[in-house]
């Protein structure tokens, strides 16, 4: 017996129920793909972490290579040039640097107990008195305070002490991961070679650029010449990023540095070795710098001077970058907004797993921005 013809109310709750299926199925794929090329980048990362670098220092090489050869060198000559000159100069800037950042790495290390009891101690002296000038904005203490003026059940002091008691446990993972690290023979193999792919990066950069058209899987047609419209782009977007954001890391790593020695806060040459990797991330890499700066001062000084000191050293250097540093290096080139890249790491570093998640979803950043300016956001050219 044949059953009858499904009702409309019916047949749009069919289709609605295939229509949620199918996006769930979507969305279970796109998680797979997610979690997969996460999987993917955590074993191919011995190898992938020396291309990226190869790549970034051939882009800050790049222009000083040509300018050797419009001197009428040959194009093996002026990259062995460079090399050279970039060799010497970042042996030199290691050589002074580098002993005096790991002793402050192992005195920091051996001092994050100390510092994280004395954290603790200074938050509950500024609970209990704080300073003159903060007293005629808050309100009268509680009536249930105990003797020495802190609050029983005080959020900020339980926060402090969930903090400074959770600071040990992080100063041991983050030593842990470093000497796991350091001890990859693949990473170390991955470094040497290093030199040879940014030497063949600059050798074959030419052809590279005008002969990757070729080995597109395409037909030469208009959709053929849309999408090396569109890759194209994207290579302009990210050569202005690191090529620019490499060098502004760098001025902001010295003045950093130069900063936190005037006003006397220890481990300065720490601070601003980790400011080069860390500022390559707009606001957000300053923003850890000036905080984890805050901090020792606080711990350091037990004052407020010198954590004022920090703020204005913050300042100044944020200052110089915004209205001198940036303006130089990167011109009137447009890259990617600072929010965009924010997001980009952040979202790449919590779905692909690890920091090399993150550097990699800024070339994926980049290609979203030129399809939607492309396609969405601005009518298609003519």
């Amino acid at each position: 017996m044949s059953l009858p013809p499904p009702t409309e109310k019916q047949a749009r709750l069919f289709w609605f129920a295939l229509t949620g299926l199918a996006l769930a199925t979507v969305i279970a794929l796109i998680v797979a793909a997610v979690w997969g090329l996460g999987r993917v980048l955590d074993l191919l990362s011995p190898v992938l972490w020396p291309l990226a670098i190869a790549g970034v220092i051939a882009c800050l090489l790049s222009p000083v290579v040509d300018f050797f050869e419009r001197k009428k060198l040959s194009r093996s000559r002026a990259i062995l040039l460079v090399f050279v000159v970039a060799c010497a100069v970042l042996l030199g800037v290691l050589a002074s640097v580098i002993p005096q950042v790991v002793v402050e790495t192992e005195q920091l290390a051996a001092k994050v107990p100390e510092y994280s009891a004395r954290l603790q101690t200074r938050v509950n002296e500024f609970i209990a008195q704080p300073p003159e000038f903060l007293r005629r904005f808050l309100p009268p203490p509680p009536a249930g305070t105990d003797t020495d003026g802190t609050p029983e059940n005080s959020a900020l002091a339980s926060a402090t002490h969930w903090l400074t008691g959770s600071l040990p446990d992080l100063g041991a993972w983050l030593l842990n991961r470093i000497a796991k690290v350091a001890s990859g023979f693949g990473l170390l193999a991955g470094l040497a070679l290093i030199p040879v792919y940014a030497f063949y990066f600059l050798l074959e950069k030419r052809g590279i650029e005008t002969r990757w058209k070729d080995y597109l899987p395409l037909r030469d047609s208009r959709e053929k010449e849309e999408v090396v419209f569109v890759l194209e782009s994207i290579q302009q977007y990210l050569v202005a990023f690191f090529r620019g954001q490499v060098l502004v890391a760098l001025c902001d790593a010295v003045l950093y540095t130069i900063g936190f020695l005037i006003i006397g806060v220890n481990y300065a040459f720490l601070l601003g070795f980790a400011a080069v990797f860390l500022t390559m991330i707009p606001f957000l890499g300053a923003i850890v710098i000036c905080i984890t700066a805050l901090t020792l001062a606080f711990v350091q000084y037990g004052d407020w001077p010198h954590p004022a000191l920090v703020l204005l050293v913050f300042g100044v250097v944020q200052s110089l970058e915004g209205l001198f540093i940036s303006p130089k290096i990167m011109g009137d080139r447009v890259g990617l907004h600072p929010l965009a890249i924010i997001i980009a790491v952040m979202t790449g570093t919590t779905l692909l797993g690890g920091l090399l998640g993150g550097v990699l979803a800024i070339p994926l950043a980049a290609a979203l921005r030129v399809l939607m300016f492309r396609y969405v956001w601005k009518k298609r050219d003519a």
